[in-house]
């Protein structure tokens, strides 16, 4: 029983650090510095998925590029929204545990995505995993459970089949 829970769990972070956000079009990224602590402690693993500059709000969790096109994110709260001279707009973030504002405002174009979910410490094993190793392991825990499901079916089966010696008795 202790190794189907531990099979089960496993499956579970899977679902959702991997499989959950593929599906939805979102992206997983790990949070590594305390700038949103408490809300998001270093090693939680923050799911979002892509959102119009227009459904962002102050309050909002978004993940954003430092420099557009640059693979390098942070992810903070909008506290502030703007226009700029362009009439595009903008908007100023802040980490929870920080005491003031980012000093460079964010463009639409910089923005990853708005928070969908966030898994405290599920960021820091995915951290420690190389790709292929997060993907043979969606493989076998997947496998696992099919299998598992299959043990299910079969002995379900069993139990609603008649003995032999009952089906016997009935035709004599």
């Amino acid at each position: 029983m202790t190794t189907l829970a531990v099979l089960l769990a496993a499956g579970a972070a899977m679902a959702l650090a991997v499989v959950v956000p593929r599906l939805a079009g979102a992206v997983p990224y790990t949070v590594l510095t305390s700038s949103m602590e408490p809300t998001m402690p270093p090693g939680t693993l923050v799911v979002v998925r892509p959102t119009e500059p227009e459904d962002i709000g102050v309050g909002s969790v978004i993940t954003y590029q430092l420099d557009s096109g640059e693979p390098t994110v942070v992810t903070h709260r909008v506290v502030s929204q703007g226009v700029d001279a362009e009439g595009e707009p903008v908007f100023q973030t802040r980490g929870d545990a920080n005491a003031v504002p980012d000093r460079r405002w964010v463009r639409p174009v910089q923005v990853r995505g708005e928070e969908w979910y966030a898994v405290p410490w599920l960021g820091f094993a995915g951290q420690l995993l190389t790709a292929e190793a997060r993907q043979a392991g969606t493989r076998l825990v997947a496998a696992a459970l099919l299998v598992y499901a299959a043990v299910l079916l079969r002995s379900g089966l069993r139990a609603r089949r008649p003995a032999r010696d009952d089906v016997r008795a009935q035709h004599v």
